[in-house]
């Protein structure tokens, strides 16, 4: 079986070359009339003057009354349906009033790790002034938003990492929610029974924790009694995972931020890096598998690119062989992080493996969205169902002076995270 499965990922790889070298003879589609400027909203509407409202950037696969939900696809866009209600998690901010100033870009479906969209633009990173970065995906509208101060909050998607990749790449910050805690009813799905999951991002922390507060009621009150009574690092406990094939300055950076944040650190083991990276590949077959059990009807249709065709057929072959067999094993890797977690408060690792690379040209865009896969950290978190946090920390001697932390906590510690992200940011500062 397992070596069916690294046959599934093969045909995955070469069907996404193949792609590449066909896509090379199309032409860039035009910008879309809707765009803002820097491509970061399908949908742009410019916040009122002289107003103190929160802006929140809302993801293109939340569904909004009376809104087309696109999902980054040019057939659901052409399509024109509107969304006949909100999706739930936009009810809080329906409730407070808070300025939805438009829906995010993304990658098509939420299916592509490097936020590239030939039909309506791909974003640029806001982290180089010279070059044109990727900016992760699939929510790298949301996270251009808020990097390019377009809007105070967003609301993203995460399957395998699409929250905190672009949070990564564009400077911000991400939260992925432990799964389960925010509803999914009206969110564009891929694989809402084991991975999909909604979270906020921000600027920094305290802008986090504003569209944490969006999600779950009374978030911030809670937020603000855990801050107080532990305003210092010292008794945290953090177990640091070190992964291969990771840029040593990344590597360096986390271990830096870690130390001039006053943590106990605790290296984790290989056994455990073992399991790191068996979950990581069941996660990667779920979420692909996901793709086809979400996603099949768009398989032959007009209007979807080729990219998206190709890993939806890659999930069809992934569904059949391989899904079961890795959705039997979670709850051992559950029960791995539990036990994890009884011995440290949180689990630290760089959240991608390299800085944004430039946006290739469209001829080679398939090749490196299935480079991605190895680049990101994320997608066993998701397997997991845990919350994990993405932050920016200073990277020495790069071109991109940013990279990103991962914390890692236990179910439902959203708060815990993001109080130590607040510690993290406020150390990396000084």
């Amino acid at each position: 079986m397992k070596t069916f499965g690294c046959l599934v990922y093969k045909s995955f790889l070469l069907g996404m070359a193949s792609i590449a070298l066909l896509s090379g003879c199309a032409l860039l589609p035009s910008v879309h009339p809707r765009l803002s400027g820097n491509r970061a909203f399908i949908a742009y509407w410019p916040p009122t003057d002289n107003t103190n409202q929160l802006r929140l950037a809302v993801k293109d696969n939340i569904d909004m009354k009376g809104v087309v939900t696109t999902a980054g696809s040019k057939r659901l866009d052409r399509a024109g349906v509107p969304a006949e209600k909100d999706a739930s998690c936009l009810a809080i901010a329906r409730k407070r009033n808070v300025q939805i100033v438009g829906k995010a870009n993304l990658s098509e479906f939420a299916v592509a790790p490097s936020g590239f969209n030939e039909y309506f633009g791909t974003p640029s990173s806001p982290l180089s002034k010279t070059n044109r970065l990727l900016p992760g995906g699939s929510s790298c509208g949301s996270a251009v938003a808020v990097a390019s101060g377009m809007a105070d909050v967003a609301f993203g998607t995460d399957t395998a990492g699409s929250i905190r990749v672009p949070a990564a790449w564009c400077g911000v910050v991400g939260l992925k929610t432990t799964h389960g805690l925010v509803p999914l009813d009206g969110v564009f799905p891929i694989e809402p029974e084991h991975l999909d999951t909604v979270g906020p991002m921000g600027k920094d922390i305290a802008s986090t924790v504003k569209g944490m507060d969006l999600l779950q009621r009374g978030f911030a009150g809670t937020f603000a009694i855990v801050a107080a009574a532990k305003p210092s690092a010292k008794e945290l406990r953090v177990g640091r995972l070190t992964l291969t094939g990771t840029d040593p300055k990344i590597d360096q950076a986390v271990d830096e931020a870690l130390a001039k944040t006053g943590f106990q650190v605790v290296p984790l083991d290989d056994d455990f890096r073992k399991e790191w990276e068996q979950a990581t590949k069941d996660g990667n077959t779920i979420a692909t598998a996901g793709v086809w059990i979400s996603n099949k009807r768009f398989r032959s249709a007009l209007g979807v690119s080729a990219r998206t065709k190709t890993a939806i057929r890659a999930g069809q072959l992934a569904y059949p062989t391989s899904y079961e067999q890795a959705v039997a094993r979670q709850v051992a890797w559950q029960n791995t992080l539990k036990e994890i977690f009884s011995k440290v408060d949180f689990i630290a690792l760089p959240t991608l493996q390299t800085p944004p690379p430039a946006i290739p040209a469209i001829s080679k865009i398939g090749l490196l969205e299935a480079q991605m896969l190895n680049l990101q950290n994320t997608v066993a978190v998701n397997f997991a169902g845990n919350p994990a946090l993405a932050l920016p920390i200073p990277l020495r001697d790069a071109e991109v002076a940013v990279t990103s932390l991962q914390l890692i906590g236990p179910r439902l510690s959203e708060v815990e995270i993001l109080n130590a992200g607040r510690l993290v940011e406020a150390a990396v500062k000084k």
